[in-house]
Order: structure tokens, then sequence, then C-alpha cells
């Protein structure tokens, strides 16, 4: 399968950066799914959403995203988060106890945290 360079950045941290097959976010305007070969484009993440990673060698990787945009060139994909983490890095029992007694922006983070993690184990 054709590989795109991808690159998933939030602003504390770089997460990941090589070859994918795919790379899928959820933007204001749907899920969306890019290929090598995409067209340019620019799209805004939705808050409290969700990334996946299809390396081109490797496991999927998932993560928890909130905020920002991707971006689609000729030859790569990049991914720049106002906050990521991956979906191994979520602590769900936080992350449920924040859905129920956290302000706004810890539920958001949780809701996305769990919608990794559910992600991560749907294969």
């Amino acid at each position: 399968m054709a590989e795109i360079a991808a690159e998933l950045v939030a602003v504390e941290r770089k997460l990941w950066s090589g070859n994918a097959t795919i790379v899928t976010a959820q933007t204001t305007e749907g899920e969306i799914g890019v290929l090598a070969g995409h067209e340019p484009m620019l799209g805004q993440l939705i808050e409290n959403g969700v990334v996946t990673i299809r390396p081109a060698e490797g496991d999927r990787l998932v993560a928890a995203v909130q905020g920002g945009f991707i971006s689609v060139s000729k030859d790569k994909v990049t991914i720049l988060a106002d906050h990521a983490e991956w979906a191994s890095e979520v602590d769900t029992a936080a992350a449920e106890a924040a859905l129920n007694e956290g302000d706004r922006d810890s539920r958001a983070r949780a809701e996305a945290g769990l919608r990794a993690v559910r992600r991560s184990q749907e294969g």
C-alpha cells in the first residue's frame, strides 16, 4: 500500500512522525481519512476528537486530541493539536471521574480520552 509522511504534534510535545498508510481525524466537517495522493486541504479538528494513524510498520496508533488543525499537502499530512495524548496514556478511572466532577475543559479531555481508548480497543 502507498505511504504518506505523517506527523502528530501537540503544543506541549511531538507525539509521532513517520510514514503511514492512512491517517484519520475528526474535523468540524466530519471524519476524514487521508491516503497517499490525497488532495491538499486544511481542516479544523473538533474539540474532543480522535486521531488514528496506521504506520507503514507497526501497530495502529490512536490519540485523543483537543482542537487544532489537519493540514494535507501533496506528500504529507500534519496534525497540529492544542492538546493530544495517546490512548495508552489515558487513565480511564480518572477520565470517568472527570466526566462527572470536572470543569468543562476537564470533561472534554476526559471524553476524548475515553473515545480514544474505545477506538484503540476496536482492533
